[in-house]
């Protein structure tokens, strides 16, 4: 029995790689023609063209010449003579006024705080930056640019300030302080 069954699986064995043998000759060189033609065809159809660079224009060079240029280490014969000076328009502070104390301040050193309505008169009350609180009305003087209070409102002090304009000109120009807490 040993004898038969030895023989079955030789035979079985002997099939098996008979079956191989045939299955590795049919797996020859596989057929890669039309895979070759595909790409023949796409790499036909890819003509690109690149567009030329385009032309460069020649940038002619500057020459820098300072000669002709204003010095601004030296001052100008226009600023010495100026053609148009502004004339005197009489306008100036007067310097001969004793100041007044909330003239020592600038004015953003100042805050309106509140008014007071005495013998019918409405003053301001002004606190300056070191905590002390001043009255001020119409006519006082406040600021270091010559202010002149033109008005007092219950949340407003207007001022006129001179200031200088140019060398030897002065300029008028309106200031005002509001209310804050």
């Amino acid at each position: 029995m040993r004898s038969s069954v030895r023989k079955a699986t030789f035979s079985l064995n002997r099939l098996a790689l008979c079956l191989m043998i045939m299955g590795l000759e049919a797996c020859g060189e596989p057929d890669l023609s039309d895979l070759k033609n595909y790409v023949a065809e796409v790499k036909a159809g890819q003509r690109g063209a690149v567009a030329p660079l385009p032309e460069l224009k020649a940038v002619e060079p500057f020459l820098f010449s300072a000669d002709e240029l204003h010095d601004p280490f030296m001052q100008d014969e226009k600023a010495q003579h100026p053609e148009d000076a502004r004339l005197d328009n009489g306008l100036r502070p007067d310097q001969a006024r004793p100041k007044e104390q909330l003239e020592t301040y600038a004015l953003d050193g100042l805050h309106m705080v509140g008014t007071v309505n005495m013998k019918s008169e409405l003053w301001g009350l002004v606190k300056a930056n070191d905590g002390t609180v001043h009255r001020v009305r119409t006519g006082n003087h406040m600021g270091q640019n010559y202010g002149t209070i033109v008005r007092v409102t219950e949340d407003k002090i207007e001022l006129i300030e001179i200031i200088p304009d140019s060398p030897g000109a002065w300029r008028e120009r309106q200031a005002f302080l509001t209310i804050t807490e």
